[in-house]
């Protein structure tokens, strides 16, 4: 057979590999401590998995969606409204997403036409880069150095370069480096994608989970931000609810009613028990978030303050569900370490070598485990010899 050429772009994923290579462990019998994946083990709380079954027990809740709910569109928008401070016409600037990835994915498609310059940070989650070469786009890395906090400098990107693009995506809590991001950095890409009219936008998964008391804005709170850009959002994180697939898209009206046009002809919208869920989230007792946020700061303070301790140097993440942190130096190579790590040590995690060119060099470690795991980690690294 012969198949599409953009597949030629895609091998097997790196979480696909990596879950292969923890169920060979354990078909030995062997036990294995996860930290690859950012799978959230905390569960949402109970008034919103109440609204969930109370809307999946209605027969009448079983036919297609179709179209974001009134409701839900509202309560996104008075959200944004109470959390950021940022004012969103429900009807025509926000639209759901089956998840930040499914965006992700996609968006590029109303966007760009095949051959277009697309700018994505590097190192970045996957996807950042896939649904731009899923739509034919020729991309543009844009560094994101630990010397520089792993800020984007916009300084640095070629000129002919930036009067192509067409679109970029950028990133702060940023996955996987862990970096937040000042206001002087969003005043900066609202300025230059003005300049060259680029497209932008901002995944912000991550604004609730920021540690040390530090606060995290919306890119749409910055002057002019709307004019050039769109935002997704996602309840995966903050209210555990990732299997459930629930993002936003929000900002720039043509271009939510582009994806909305788009998404139209691919999906029959977000299951409507699902609608109810995510309005219970963000409507109701918002504890569960400072909760949340909590025992991820104390699973990071577990487990970089235990693994400094036995000599692998793990500086605390500002913001996010991971640690980003580079390889011992007696490896070369990330995926080796990380092949090794789970052979000697029993953890798994995932080489910086997966999040682009500039990853190499360092893993990611997800917060997913509990703290005496976490603890349990860095003892079995410890015992098996790999950093010496």
């Amino acid at each position: 057979m012969q198949f599409a050429r953009r597949m030629n772009h895609f091998g097997e994923g790196i979480f696909s590999k990596l879950l292969e290579m923890k169920r060979r462990k354990e078909e030995r019998g062997e036990l294995v401590i996860d930290l690859s994946v950012g799978a959230p083990n905390i569960p949402p709380a109970k008034h919103i998995t109440d609204a969930l079954c109370e809307a999946a027990s209605d027969p009448k809740n079983y036919i297609y969606a179709i179209n974001d709910q009134k409701e839900l569109l509202e309560a996104v928008a008075a959200w944004y409204e109470r959390r950021y401070g940022v004012k969103l016409n429900p009807a025509s600037e926000i639209s759901s997403l089956l998840g930040s990835q499914e965006g992700l994915a996609h968006i590029a498609l109303s966007v760009v036409n095949e051959g277009d310059v697309v700018l994505v940070p590097d190192p970045c989650y996957p996807v950042f880069a896939d649904g731009p070469l899923l739509a034919g786009a020729s991309l543009f890395y844009m560094l994101q150095r630990k010397e520089k906090d792993y800020l984007i400098d916009f300084s640095e990107i070629p000129e002919d370069v930036a009067v192509k693009a067409k679109f970029m995506i950028v990133s702060y809590p940023n996955n996987p480096t862990t970096a937040m991001a000042p206001d002087c950095f969003y005043e900066k890409l609202i300025a230059f994608a003005k300049k060259y009219n680029i497209l932008v936008l901002h995944d912000n998964a991550y604004s609730e989970l920021v540690f040390d008391q530090r606060h995290c804005k919306s890119f749409l709170s910055f002057p002019g931000a709307k004019e050039v850009g769109v935002e997704f959002n996602s309840l995966s994180k903050t209210y555990g609810l990732a299997g459930a697939r629930i993002g936003f898209c929000l900002g720039n009206q043509e271009v939510v009613e582009k994806l909305k046009t788009l998404k139209s002809n691919m999906d029959y919208g977000m299951f409507l028990p699902v609608q109810k869920a995510a309005i219970a989230a963000i409507t109701g007792d918002q504890s569960c978030v400072e909760t949340t946020r909590m025992a991820y700061e104390k699973r990071r303070d577990a487990l970089c303050d235990h693994m400094t301790r036995i000599g692998w140097k793990m500086e605390k993440p500002q913001a996010t569900m991971f640690v980003w942190v580079e390889i011992p130096e007696n490896f070369s190579d990330s995926e080796t370490f990380c092949r090794e790590l789970l052979d000697k040590a029993g953890v798994l995690v995932t080489p910086g070598s997966a999040f682009g060119p500039s990853g190499e060099g360092y893993v990611r470690l997800a917060l997913v485990q509990e703290e005496p795991v976490l603890v349990q980690a860095a003892k079995q690294v410890d015992q098996s010899g790999i950093l010496r």
